[in-house]
C-alpha cells in the first residue's frame, strides 16, 4: 500500500517536474530487462499508463532481456541524458556489481533513482 502512495504522488507530481526540467516532446521510453508478460513488465506498464495520463505524451515501454538486466542496463546509459528514457529494473541491478568482473557501467554512478515502485519481503 505504502508503494502505491508512493507512486500515485510521483504521477502527480509528473507534469510540474516535466515543465520544470523542460522534456522533449518525443515519447518517453521506459525500458524493462525482462521478456514481456512478466510481473516487472506488468508493473512498468501499469507505471506507463500514469505517466502518460500525467504527463501528456506518449510513454513506450521497450522489454529488453538478457544479460541478467545489464543489456538494458547499458542501453539506458548510452541513451542521452534527456529524462526521455528510464529504466524500469529490479534488485538485480545492484547484485549485477558483485557478479560480474567487468560490466560497460556503474550503476551507483551511471543512475540515479527515481521511485519505488514496490517491494517484497523475500
Amino acid at each position: 500500500m505504502r508503494s502505491t502512495r508512493r507512486a500515485a504522488i510521483a504521477l502527480l507530481a509528473a507534469p510540474a517536474l516535466a515543465r520544470a526540467q523542460g522534456l522533449p516532446a518525443r515519447p518517453v521510453r521506459v525500458v524493462v530487462p525482462f521478456p514481456p508478460g512478466g510481473p516487472t513488465d506488468f508493473a512498468a506498464r501499469l507505471v506507463a499508463e500514469g505517466m502518460q495520463a500525467a504527463l501528456g505524451q506518449p510513454v513506450v515501454v521497450e522489454n529488453r532481456p538478457g544479460g541478467a538486466g545489464n543489456i538494458a542496463g547499458e542501453g539506458v546509459v548510452r541513451s542521452p541524458a534527456d529524462g526521455t528514457t528510464i529504466l524500469f529494473s529490479g534488485s538485480g541491478l545492484g547484485i549485477n556489481a558483485a557478479l560480474f568482473r567487468a560490466l560497460p557501467f556503474d550503476a551507483l554512478r551511471d543512475l540515479a533513482p527515481v521511485i519505488l515502485v514496490s517491494a517484497s519481503p523475500t
